[in-house]
């Protein structure tokens, strides 16, 4: 996706049809869903599948799911602020870090767990709309630090890419009920030239479905030793290498 250049034609019922656009995925208050993952982190592969569930405002549950034995890693968030991180594996355990910094150092995005629970729903980067830019088939919509791309499909419009720098969001495959099935997350180049690039493939969805305070818990192994942030982001996306001891 290449934004439109140019300054558009104004446009007034901006705020309807992002209302239009987003009002569904705005009522998702708790989504599960299996995310099978695919593209790269830099210069490492993406790949897995992740079972995933998010009750608002800001509780999330993230599991890593092996082929056989145990799961690779087991995430869960209780607010925005801390989270906790298990590697069944390893023995390991990472305490009271924010959610984002593990997410990005599990797969090279930092989405803090409203924010992941926004982008699964189809949602981008949500916000109240502030201007409007019509271009031909595409409508821009700027809400506060967010730029949101919607086009006309099926006599409606529909939230197609949501940027805000330097993470973009872009949905595809559109279910009859009108949700996307696939999430395209990037991010633009560090300065280093390190990039991510994830697609997520959406199944198993279930929204509005009630997530009782265990599926938010998470029991720490006996034994485990502790693992740092630093160590997880050395060990590479979704737990390639085994972090070192």
């Amino acid at each position: 996706f290449s934004p439109p250049s140019g300054a558009g034609l104004p446009f007034a019922e901006y705020a309807s049809a992002f209302d239009q656009a987003t009002g569904e995925c705005r009522n998702i208050k708790t989504i599960t869903a299996t995310l099978s993952l695919s593209g790269r982190a830099g210069d490492q592969k993406l790949r897995g599948q992740v079972d995933a569930g998010f009750s608002a405002p800001s509780e999330a549950r993230l599991e890593g799911r092996a082929p056989f034995g145990r799961p690779v890693f087991i995430l869960v968030a209780r607010d925005a602020t801390s989270a906790t991180l298990v590697l069944p594996r390893d023995n390991r355990v990472l305490g009271d870090a924010p959610p984002a910094s593990i997410v990005e150092a599990l797969a090279g995005v930092a989405l803090a767990p409203a924010e992941l629970r926004a982008a699964v729903a189809g949602c981008g980067f949500s916000g109240d709309p502030a201007d409007g830019r019509l271009y031909g088939d595409w409508l821009a919509v700027d809400t506060p630090g967010a730029t949101h791309y919607l086009r006309r499909q099926g006599g409606r419009w529909r939230l197609v890419v949501s940027i805000r720098a330097p993470l973009t969001i872009e949905y595809r495959d559109f279910n009859a009920a009108g949700r996307p099935s696939t999430v395209r997350i990037r991010t633009t180049p560090a300065a280093d030239g390190a990039a991510t690039d994830m697609t997520l493939k959406l199944s198993d969805v279930s929204t509005n479905v009630t997530l009782g305070p265990e599926v938010f818990a998470l029991a720490i192994p006996e034994g485990a030793d502790p693992l740092t942030l630093e160590e997880l982001r050395r060990a590479g996306p979704l737990g390639a290498t085994p972090p070192p001891r």
